[in-house]
């Protein structure tokens, strides 16, 4: 056998006619038999994502799925999207809902018939039967031809349980009406939660035909429109984006479609419109709200040279911005990508409930032949042992099982797009649970990674807003992140800066010019030597407490003397002692990961709250810190947001990256925080873990009703109508349970 090289190729098959998660393993094991085929099918979003090597043709993955008896849909290119608008928006839940309410109508009276022998008249059974076979061959008609499917392809699904046990139902009753006794004039029947041992062919079974065949189709009608919800998070995501753009080309405004924009293209964002891609402001300035995509309610004020991320809306000024980024490179089409993912992978729980799926209905219709050996083996009649059988198929159905995870995990990853919070997969879940230290980088994370003014000492006879107007006006001429921050921060103090003349930048040392005809000097005591000016004892104490705080001094000075040292800083950003809280509240160690200096990470440790600082590390030693606690049996998570970091997230056992981060730390990490908010972290661990916990709940009361319903189902304690019932309840809870996750609100108000 030769060996060549493949490309992988990923693809996402809409899958039709599932029922069950038996469906869903059937499938899946069908194309992962395929040479070169790796394939996931996920009940609830009805998605087969299959990853295949180039010698494996598209076509071949949907004949396989037809082939096991389902249909199979390659995904729409734009244009046959775009004709099938109306289509997509009918509700796929109409003509259950048809199906399910004329049920309904024709099912009531043949129940009140049955179990009230007051308005059993004469003939009654016939009016049942008239009623109730509408329902069994019509309204259960969707069950009876999947079973026939299933047969063909020598399979077995819930649907399988579901025809027969309806139709052995139906066929008892019309046995009994024209060859038994169940036919004869002034026949009367008492309604029993039980099972009568004993009956003969007197009894019918009609009421419980019609009745398990509304139940269930009750229960996937409101499990079809619940699915419809779960989904709703990520369709409200998709549609967030412009459908068109106006754009400058040649020196004139022309709107065109959004697939139109290419990277590079120059186009107009007015007020209250969308922006239409990820670009760089060019022209004009404004304020940002980012929403509707980040949850952060505040708007962003940007300006020219700021980035902003497609689908924001512009909420003041007219913007001309230059696209960097279209189409699939977008940041919301990554978080969709990033969304779909997430809730078309297993987690580890739903692969054990798939196995056990796959088997479990062959096993319940053993059970069944057997409850019905069982019977009339022990004497008690033909009728008691068929009904028990019955019960036994109907309680058993595995639909609950099926839904258990992929539904909860559609609501979880929903809501966490929603709040900002990305998860990559459900095996992320697992991780959250076990994590018991978060170690933090410094700089963009606890911090906000800009240089900011945080103190002016003055020498004495110098007035602080003459210092920072003067100082401001100079450090304004240059572009060194350190001047700005002096800039900025005296601008927001005195306000608008005198001019600057004759502006010298000293490499290394400082600045140098006249600002209102003083000369005036900023930068290091070095540079102000030169000119014969020293620190006083109280400035140069001011300084080296500065310093010691991590802190860095500027020293300026004019008219022949220093006046002041201004201190700048990296903040810590104002949310962040708030986040350090909540992250304790959860059982988790903060520690403090920087490659600063030991002075400057122990104050930045002491505002926020973190008692364990890692210090003056290089890049290519964070992976070393992370493995050393590991080691030493700690379940790490690492938030980040550089390049620096990427390599430190992938070695966490839980990687939570900033969104407002580089796109190799988002790559790298398990869960994105698409805000730059640092409480965003404590909130995905609670949502990861409280969607773990829903799954967990959804599984175990799935199992338990299972076990404690078939014993009950073969002793006789359930007829077949109050199984469907309840058979059809379990998956209504099941999917109920998960939609509480569309309630899970942030620990603070920020994302409300």
């Amino acid at each position: 056998m030769s060996t060549t090289d493949t490309t992988a190729n990923r693809v996402e098959l809409s899958i039709g006619g599932m029922t069950c998660a038996s469906c869903a393993m059937r499938i899946e094991k069908r194309l992962n038999k395929v040479d070169g085929v790796t394939a996931t099918v996920n009940y609830a979003t009805e998605k087969a994502t299959v990853t295949f090597d180039d010698s494996v043709e598209s076509d071949r993955l949907v004949s396989e799925v037809e082939a096991a008896g389902y249909t199979a849909q390659l995904p729409r290119t734009a244009s046959s999207a775009e004709s099938d608008d109306d289509t997509a928006e009918a509700d796929p839940t109409r003509p259950l809902r048809q199906r399910l309410i004329i049920s309904t109508l024709l099912t009531i009276p043949v129940v009140a018939l049955s179990m009230i022998p007051a308005l059993q008249f004469d003939n009654w059974q016939w009016l049942s039967l008239t009623l109730a076979a509408p329902v069994v061959v019509w309204g259960a008609l969707p069950f009876h031809r999947a079973a026939w499917v299933n047969l063909r392809h020598g399979t077995a699904t819930m649907d399988t349980l579901i025809s027969i046990g309806t139709l052995a139902a139906f066929l008892w009753s019309l046995y009994s009406l024209f060859i038994g006794d169940a036919g004869m004039v002034g026949m009367k029947m008492a309604f029993e939660l039980t099972i009568e041992r004993g009956s003969g062919q007197d009894e019918i079974y009609l009421e419980a035909a019609a009745a398990v065949t509304t139940f269930i189709l009750a229960g996937r009608y409101f499990e079809a429109k619940a699915k419809r919800r779960t989904g709703a998070a990520l369709r409200s995501l998709l549609d967030l984006g412009a459908k068109d753009v106006v754009v400058l080309r040649d020196g004139r405004e022309e709107r065109v479609g959004i697939d139109q924009l290419v990277v590079g293209d120059r186009f107009v964002a007015r007020p209250g419109e969308k922006i239409a891609t990820d670009g760089v402001v060019e022209e004009g300035t404004s304020a940002v709200d980012a929403s509707l995509l980040t949850g952060e309610s505040v708007p962003i004020e940007v300006g020219p040279g700021d980035p902003v991320t497609g689908a924001t809306v512009n909420a003041g000024g007219r913007l001309i911005i230059r696209a960097t980024r279209v189409g699939a490179d977008t940041q919301l089409a990554q978080i969709a990508r990033l969304v779909t993912d997430a809730q078309t992978g297993k987690a580890a729980v739903q692969r054990l409930a798939d196995r056990v799926s796959a088997i479990f209905v062959p096993v319940v219709i053993a059970l069944s032949i057997g409850t019905l050996g069982f019977w009339l083996g022990t004497g008690d009649g033909a009728s008691a042992a068929f009904t028990a059988a019955v019960a036994v198929l109907i309680i058993a159905c595995p639909c609950a099982l099926g839904l258990a995870t992929p539904v909860a995990l559609m609501v979880g990853t929903g809501r966490g797009a929603q709040l900002g919070i990305l998860i990559k997969g459900p095996e992320v879940l697992e991780s959250t649970r076990k994590v018991d230290t978060v170690v933090l980088d410094k700089t963009g994370t606890v911090t906000t990674g800009k240089m900011s003014l945080v103190d002016a000492v003055t020498a004495a006879g110098t007035d602080r807003n003459e210092l920072l107007r003067l100082v401001g006006a100079l450090e304004h001429a240059s572009e060194h992140p350190i001047a700005q921050a002096i800039a900025d921060g005296a601008r927001d103090e005195v306000g608008d800066l005198p001019a600057v003349e004759s502006f010298t930048n000293r490499e290394g040392l400082g600045v140098e010019g006249v600002v209102e005809g003083q000369a005036v000097i900023a930068g290091r005591p070095a540079l102000l030597a030169d000119w014969g000016l020293h620190l006083d004892d109280d400035l140069a104490a001011a300084k080296a407490a500065a310093e010691a705080k991590g802190h860095t001094a500027v020293v300026a000075g004019w008219d022949g003397a220093v006046r002041g040292v201004l201190v700048v800083s990296d903040t810590v950003k104002d949310t962040s002692p708030e986040a350090i809280a909540q992250l304790r509240k959860l059982g988790l160690t903060p520690v403090l990961l920087t490659g600063d200096n030991e002075a400057a990470a122990k104050t930045v440790a002491a505002q926020v709250g973190i008692d364990e600082v890692i210090a003056e590390v290089l890049p290519s030693e964070k992976v070393d810190v992370i493995q050393r606690l590991q080691s030493d049996g700690k379940v790490v998570a690492m938030v980040g947001d550089g390049v620096n970091d990427a390599a430190a997230l992938a070695q966490a056992d839980l990687g939570l990256s900033m969104g407002t981060g580089t796109d190799a730390a988002i790559e790298a990490s398990d869960l994105t925080l698409v805000r730059g908010d640092l409480r965003a972290a404590p909130d995905a661990i609670r949502l990861a873990r409280k969607t773990l916990g829903t799954i967990k709940s959804n599984l175990f009361w799935a199992f338990a009703y299972n076990v404690a319903a078939i014993p009950l189902a073969a002793a006789g304690f359930l007829n077949p109508m109050i199984a469907g019932a309840a058979m059809a309840l379990s998956s209504v809870f099941v999917i109920t349970n998960s939609l509480r996750l569309r309630r899970f609100a942030p620990l603070s108000s920020h994302a409300d």
